[in-house]
């Protein structure tokens, strides 16, 4: 059986890529990482996604960005709250950009990957919906192919791992439309900035997700502030 690492955050996006790579036939290798961002919620949220698709490898990684600092979800510095769906991104690289996130989580799944001796790797960006992430570019991943290629024993070799990003072209609406199709138990998930217990409704993330739902016909399951 061929294996993935999924990078599974515990948000709905990781959730769907997850369950693409599930329904694809391959033996997954969850990959979560503990950066000390401020919505550590998404951890149990993570952790709970493991049990329903019963897992059976998960890794929790531990790193500290906030010794970097520089976005809001790591550093003492504000989340956009309050903006409509078409000001999110307008602005430029929002605030909530963490400096190169991308670029170390994938490195640290790639050595992983060839650990275990998986084939791909799994990660749920998107650009139609991403807001104004650099890392979530389809330009980025495909470059970052080309970095894998060059750079692992498995490729030097003939057997390069492949980095996946089902989602890169996909809007929140068709990924809550794929969800459903896959069954992905989105009541799990957690996608909201804030640690909280009920998810904000006001910052970007919620926003978007909430959008995605209307769209695409269904009602969130989330419980929110507002």
């Amino acid at each position: 059986m061929r294996r993935a690492v999924c990078l599974l955050s515990g948000g709905m996006d990781s959730a769907v890529a997850t369950a693409i790579a599930r329904s694809r036939g391959y033996e997954v290798y969850g990959l979560t990482f503990n950066y000390k961002q401020k919505n550590i919620r998404e951890l149990d949220s993570a952790k709970k996604l493991v049990r329903y698709f019963k897992i059976r490898k998960h890794k929790i990684f531990n790193i500290d960005l906030r010794q970097i600092g520089g976005s809001a979800l790591t550093d003492e510095l504000e989340i956009p709250r309050g903006r409509r769906v078409e000001e999110i991104g307008k602005e430029g690289i929002p605030i909530t950009y963490v400096p190169a996130r991308n670029t170390i989580f994938l490195g640290i799944a790639l050595s992983y990957s060839e650990v275990v001796d998986a084939d791909s790797i799994f990660i749920g960006v998107n650009s139609l919906d991403s807001p104004g992430y650099p890392d979530c570019r389809l330009e980025y991943m495909e470059k970052f192919q080309e970095l894998a290629n060059l750079a692992t024993k498995r490729a030097v070799e003939g057997n390069p791992i492949r980095i996946e990003y089902p989602l890169i072209n996909m809007s929140k609406a068709e990924i809550v439309e794929k969800g459903m199709e896959l069954k992905v138990p989105f009541e799990l998930t957690w996608s909201c900035y804030n640690d909280r217990e009920r998810a904000c409704g006001e910052c970007d993330s919620c926003v978007l997700r909430l959008n995605g739902f209307k769209e695409a016909g269904y009602k969130d399951p989330l419980e929110y502030e507002r």
